[in-house]
């Protein structure tokens, strides 16, 4: 038989109808099994976690039959309570599906230290600045005799004094010491 009279009988069309039918058989039967595996149409909301601590998140998060897993906190937050959640993805009130894993970031337990810089010597215009852009608050000023008018003569923070390369958290208040222009007095 060539293959032309093979191409045109009845057995050929046949068996091109049968694999038709196996084909949408298959596929039906495929998709019934994604339907009921994938909970095709069921979603579930996203609760809002902002401000609540592990535990509490811990039992909303069993009972809306989610996951969740801590990303790196970020930098302190004072609005909410340490180790509490600030943000989270997917956001609250988001549909999504059921043992989907909700990504959290949390409060760390204060701000992070920083370095302090070396400032003596320099010109309070060049100082302030400085430790602003660092994140350290300036507090008290206060003047000693010294030749060098407005130069920082000395850092303190809480009454102690400060040198270069010391860490403080973020915010801390530093109070400057200046010289005020005048010779020191033996």
């Amino acid at each position: 038989m060539s293959l032309i009279k093979f191409l045109t009988s009845k057995v050929f069309f046949k068996q091109i109808a049968l694999a038709i039918i196996a084909l949408i058989v298959l596929v039906f039967i495929a998709m019934q099994w994604l339907k009921s595996t994938t909970n095709h149409g069921e979603f579930v909301e996203v609760p809002d976690l902002t401000g609540k601590s592990i535990e509490t998140v811990k039992i909303e998060i069993k009972d809306h039959k989610l996951r969740f897993e801590i990303q790196d906190s970020a930098n302190f937050n004072p609005n909410y309570p340490k180790f509490s959640v600030i943000e989270q993805y997917p956001l609250p009130g988001t549909q999504v599906k059921e043992s989907r894993k909700i990504y959290l970031i949390l409060n760390p337990s204060g701000y992070r230290k920083v370095e302090v810089p070396n400032v003596v010597r320099r010109t309070f215009r060049q100082a302030k600045p400085t430790l602003e852009t660092l994140g350290f608050e300036i507090g008290n000023i206060s003047y000693v005799d010294d030749l060098g008018k407005d130069e920082v003569i000395a850092i303190k923070h809480k009454g102690e004094e400060l040198k270069a390369g010391d860490m403080l958290p973020l915010t801390s208040k530093i109070d400057l010491v200046l010289g005020n222009g005048n010779r020191r007095s033996n």
